[in-house]
C-alpha cells in the first residue's frame, strides 16, 4: 500500500511535521517546503494527498497569507488540530546560555518568547525561514554560540541540548493547524464547522447586516478576518469559521447570505476539535 504523501512548511521536526504525524500517524511520506505556497500548490497539482497549514496561534493571531493560499489554490478543509506549542531554548551540547550571543528562529516562535529574550539582552534575535531548519543547520555547521528556538523533537533529531525549556512568554499557547485536500470533503458523520468566504459589497452597514444574520439563525462566529478585494476597490472579502449544532439551518443560512449579500464560497465542513 502507498504511503500516504504530506506536504508541510518546514523540515523534520517542525510543528507541522508533528501534526502530520499526529494527524496521519508514522507510515507517511512528507514532503517539506521552505514556504507555504509550495505547500498548497502540491496538494492542488495531485503532488501531495493531503496538506498541513497552520492558520491561527492564540498569541500572534492569523496568518493572514495562508487563507488567501487556500482560496487562489481552490482547496477544502478537511480538518483542524490544534496543538500546544512549548518552544525550546536549545544549541550544541556543553554551552551555557552566557556562550550564546545569537538565536536563530522563525518570527512568530521569536515574537512568543519576548520576555525570556529581555532577560538575556547580550542574545541577538535573527527571523528565519523556519524552527527545526535552524537546528539543523546548527547540528551540520558545528555553530558554536547561536541557539535555536524549536521543538523537542527537532532537539532529539538534531542532537541539541535543551539550555531553557519552554521560554513562551504564555504557557498556554496553541497553533491551530488545518487539513487541507483537493476535492471537496464528505464526512461519514456531518461536522458541525465550516469555514467560508463572504463577498461584501461596499454598502453601508454591510457588515453589521452579516452577522446579524448569522446570529439571528443561532450560528457561533468564533473567527472572523477581513482581506481586501484587490480589483474591486472599497470591497472586502471576509473569512469566517462558523459552528452549528443543526446542518439544516447552517444550509438555510448560506443560501440566505448569497441571496442578501451576494458571493459565498465554502471552504469545507469539518469537526470541530476546540
Amino acid at each position: 500500500m502507498a504511503k500516504l504523501k504530506i506536504a508541510i512548511q518546514g523540515v523534520p521536526g517542525s510543528f507541522h511535521h508533528q501534526v502530520a504525524l499526529r494527524n496521519f500517524g508514522e507510515n507517511i511520506e512528507i514532503l517539506d517546503f521552505t514556504t507555504f505556497e509550495p505547500v498548497a500548490r502540491a496538494v492542488a497539482n495531485g503532488d501531495a494527498d493531503f496538506a498541513v497549514m497552520a492558520i491561527e496561534n492564540s498569541i500572534a493571531g492569523a496568518i493572514l497569507p495562508n487563507y488567501d493560499l487556500i482560496d487562489r489554490y481552490g482547496l477544502s478543509i478537511r480538518d483542524e488540530y490544534y496543538l500546544p506549542i512549548g518552544h525550546q531554548f536549545m544549541a550544541l551540547p556543553g554551552q551555557r546560555i552566557q556562550d550564546i550571543t545569537e538565536v536563530r528562529s522563525h518570527p512568530m516562535a521569536l515574537l512568543q518568547c519576548k520576555a525570556f529574550f529581555a532577560q538575556h539582552p547580550h542574545i541577538q534575535l535573527k527571523e528565519d525561514t523556519d524552527t527545526a531548519s535552524v537546528a539543523r543547520d546548527i547540528a551540520e555547521g558545528n555553530w558554536k554560540g547561536v541557539a535555536a528556538i524549536a521543538s523537542t523533537i527537532a532537539a532529539d533529531i538534531y542532537g541539541m541540548e535543551i539550555l531553557a525549556p519552554d521560554i513562551q512568554t504564555v504557557k498556554s499557547n496553541f497553533t491551530r493547524f488545518i487539513i487541507l485536500q483537493k476535492e471537496a470533503v464528505t464526512l461519514a458523520t456531518p461536522g458541525n464547522k465550516a469555514s467560508i468566504k463572504v463577498t461584501i459589497q461596499n454598502q453601508q452597514g454591510g457588515l453589521a447586516k452579516l452577522l446579524t444574520l448569522i446570529a439571528e439563525n443561532g450560528i457561533d462566529l468564533s473567527k472572523i478576518q477581513s482581506i481586501p478585494v484587490i480589483e474591486k476597490p472599497w470591497e472586502y472579502a471576509f473569512f469566517l469559521d462558523l459552528v452549528f449544532q443543526d446542518r439544516d439551518i447552517f444550509s438555510q443560512t448560506i443560501e440566505e447570505i448569497r441571496a442578501s449579500f451576494g458571493e459565498v464560497k465554502i471552504f469545507g465542513e469539518y469537526q470541530s476539535r476546540k
